[in-house]
């Protein structure tokens, strides 16, 4: 039985297919896979041959830091 780290794995951690990602980020599926090659985005986990997915809290921080940034860094 292969272990979960309690370090990516947090409990009550949702994880987001493409259209709730598009939705959350204003950004179409081109745009998203384009920053993942670029790595100006975050990667997605593959749940299967076809299915993909991305850990809520790594599109929220990725949302933050576009707000920081955006701020000129200020928060």
């Amino acid at each position: 039985m292969q272990e979960h780290s309690t370090q990516t794995a947090q409990a009550g951690e949702r994880l987001l297919r493409l259209p709730d990602v598009e939705a959350r980020t204003g950004l179409k599926k081109s745009a998203i896979y384009a920053g993942m090659k670029a790595g100006t985005f975050p990667q997605c986990l593959k749940l299967g041959p076809r299915a993909a997915a991305w850990p809520q809290s790594s599109i929220d921080g990725w949302i933050a830091e576009k707000i920081r940034d955006s701020r000129g860094g200020r928060r």
